[in-house]
């Protein structure tokens, strides 16, 4: 191994997919080389090395920060705990994070971090001296603040953390009125927004019942339109995984198959999520659940059964050309970053797939990071002044259409109706505004031109034109 760059010997092909994607994608619009040079290129890449104790001894972390582009401020993105984690895969999450937030319409330039660690092997304190650790590292070099650059949970670290990282940007930074913005993803209790928890997976299930609702691409991949009764295998059981199955089987899909690390498990007649989830938790595995009618040791066994829609929602590289001949799916939606390759994506629609990308598809976490982001600037919840307006305003409506039809309403009608809605139901509406907009938005680009060929091309076109726009409008100074 090479000592001085521990990331040197480590496979470093997800940026240079990004990349392609992004070459491919330029083809189709009008820009300069060297604009589209500075689009595509890492901004900002901080790598750092720290120390923590360990118990009589001590142990250094390799960390990194990537600030991919900056014609939107602040950066915005996520901070992944794991011992895979590479200076590579956190320059392409940043890259995507970029082309991500243009897409949903999010006024944020991409970012990522990455701390190589696995936290299981650590206990909570050592978890929160690295996560303290890391921040003030970031505050050194001025990579981290409400304006500068917003972190978020990622693979492996959650509100746990960011509640850590809230607390020790404000402690260093006393006075800062919009300290608690510098990042997002926090507990409810330190200021972070209902419904960011699920987003993420729920605006995966928004997107792939926004795609199976139109009759005319359904009909070209031998689908009936609608979610319901669809079969839907999910890999990963985690934040997003659980929930994108959650909410999609609330949709009206059966969710046939679930993945993990240890195995894989399927039922051609449904699982239920809940209980798989819980019967995990209680015996650390998916395996051995009484309602599954087959079980597979190699999790990768599992994404070849027969469904409608795949949702890989783990880690990336998941799909690739060596197992995609065996994938049974007509469409794939990447809960994941980069779970499908280039070449697996090429064969897929050959055989007349369609993916729904990764860009669009978990841009639901950033959307409603955005709000909490709104929420902390402006220093109140959603939903808190106007609520009791609008049902007093709701109240005078249903007592003048009472009295003029005089056919009074049962109390649970009038309670519906009345209510004014809650933080959570604007965030929630907020998301899936945001998800169908975007999608028809980028289905139109797709429809615009056939040579664009995949929905992850018409994406990524549109993101290339926005961010042109903001980079010609800003101007280069000196």
């Amino acid at each position: 191994m090479n000592i001085n760059n521990p990331t040197a010997d480590q496979d470093t092909h997800f940026f240079g997919d990004v990349c392609k994607n992004f070459d491919h994608a330029a083809q189709f619009t009008h820009h300069d080389a060297g604009l589209l040079d500075q689009i595509k290129s890492c901004n900002s890449v901080y790598r750092f090395r720290f120390p923590i104790r360990k118990g009589n001894g001590f142990e250094v972390i390799d960390a990194w920060r990537v600030e991919h582009s900056h014609h939107q401020s602040p950066t915005k993105g996520g901070i992944r705990y794991s011992e895979m984690v590479n200076e590579d895969e956190v320059m392409a999450l940043a890259a995507l994070m970029t082309y991500k937030c243009a897409i949903v319409n999010v006024p944020f330039g991409g970012a990522k971090g990455g701390i190589k660690i696995n936290p299981k092997n650590y206990t909570v304190g050592e978890l929160e001296n690295i996560t303290r650790r890391y921040t003030v590292e970031l505050i050194k070099k001025n990579f981290i603040g409400p304006s500068i650059d917003v972190p978020a949970p990622d693979y492996g670290s959650g509100e746990r953390e960011m509640g850590w990282i809230a607390d020790t940007y404000a402690t260093m930074n006393p006075g800062q009125l919009d300290a608690l913005g510098a990042v997002t993803g926090k507990p409810i209790s330190l200021h972070g927004i209902a419904g960011r928890r699920e987003a993420t997976g729920r605006g995966v299930a928004i997107a792939v019942r926004e795609c199976v609702s139109v009759a005319e691409d359904m009909q070209k991949i031998g689908l009936t339109t609608g979610l319901s009764g669809k079969k839907v295998i999910v890999q990963g059981l985690g934040n997003v995984g659980y929930y994108s199955a959650k909410f999609l089987s609330e949709f009206g899909a059966v969710i046939v198959g679930l993945c993990e690390f240890e195995g894989a498990i399927y039922n051609a007649d449904g699982l239920d999520v809940e209980a798989v989830f819980q019967h995990r938790k209680s015996t650390g595995s998916i395996l051995g659940y009484a309602g599954a009618k087959q079980e597979f040791k190699n999790t990768m066994d599992g994404l070849e059964q027969p469904c409608d829609i795949l949702v890989p929602a783990a880690l990336e590289n998941q799909i690739t050309a060596e197992n995609i001949a065996n994938i049974k799916a007509k469409i794939i939606a990447e809960g994941a970053n980069g779970p499908t390759s280039p070449e697996a994506e090429e064969a897929f629609y050959k055989a007349g797939g369609m993916i729904i990308p990764d860009m669009y598809a978990n841009a639901g976490g950033v959307t409603v990071s955005y709000f909490e982001w709104l929420k902390n600037l402006s220093h109140v919840a959603f939903g808190r002044i106007n609520r009791r307006f609008e049902e007093n305003s709701n109240l005078n409506l249903v007592n003048m259409v009472e009295g003029i039809t005089g056919v009074p309403l049962t109390p649970i009608q009038r309670a519906t109706i009345v209510k004014g809605a809650s933080e959570l139901e604007l965030v929630n509406s907020g998301l899936e505004d945001t998800m169908i907009r975007s999608y028809h938005e980028i289905r139109e680009i797709y429809k615009s031109n056939p040579a664009i060929g995949t929905l992850r091309n018409a994406a990524m076109v549109g993101a290339i034109n926005k961010i042109a726009v903001s980079y010609q409008n800003l101007g280069v100074w000196p």
